[in-house]
């Protein structure tokens, strides 16, 4: 049985949506970071790096969601990417993106203090954050056009992933619903049942009125 650590609202998420969808037995344990759950020594031997997701299968743990996302599908859900492998291989540089370029953007307006210890210029690395995680989303909503699904026509663990941000957006109070391509498949992500078991298990700001 597979063990799948996460924390509700956190890019944990992505891994989240993609090992529901892909119909994989696991069992599943949230983690409060109110009460640095991620940081006690039982999660540490799992994780030593102190963050989620991870999942922990019989040869040990996988962690990071692009590794996890891709491992769900090649064993469990291999229509969750794409066969071609070019566009495989785009799958995996948009969730790199995501993981290196979009959620770090973010960290630096919830968490200034990993980035700078004189607090002083936090406000300034929230406001850089702001500006640079919006114009990130505004991306995300330029992929989506004319699409169906974040690949083209087809669903797949990369859209478990972009959900994320739209959430984040949507807790900060960015415009999301300026954004056109991106609350249209906002939407469509909501109609799917693994998406939403997913999402009201973890009481997830996009079920908010």
């Amino acid at each position: 049985m597979l063990k799948f650590y996460y924390a509700p609202g956190a890019c944990s998420t992505a891994s989240h949506i993609g090992l529901e969808e892909s119909g994989a037995r696991f069992d599943s344990q949230a983690l409060s970071f109110a009460k640095n759950e991620q940081k006690t020594p039982e999660y540490l031997k799992i994780n030593p790096r102190g963050r989620v997701p991870a999942l922990v299968i019989d040869e040990g743990a996988i962690v990071e969601n692009t590794a996890i996302l891709d491992y769900v599908a090649a064993k469990y859900a291999p229509h969750l990417m794409p066969k071609d492998p070019a566009q495989r291989a785009r799958a995996i540089s948009l969730m790199a993106w995501f993981s290196n370029t979009v959620h770090p953007s973010f960290t630096h307006i919830s968490r200034p203090e990993r980035f700078a210890t004189d607090t002083a210029v936090h406000e300034h690395l929230k406001a850089v954050g702001r500006e640079n995680f919006h114009a990130n989303l505004k991306e995300i909503d330029g992929f989506l056009a004319g699409k169906q699904w974040i690949m083209g026509n087809d669903f797949s663990v990369v859209d478990g992933y972009a959900l994320v941000f739209y959430g984040w957006g949507k807790r900060i109070g960015l415009p999301v619903a300026d954004l056109e391509n991106y609350t249209a498949w906002k939407d469509r992500m909501l109609a799917r049942p693994a998406v939403r078991r997913v999402l009201e298990r973890e009481q997830s700001v996009l079920l908010a009125a």
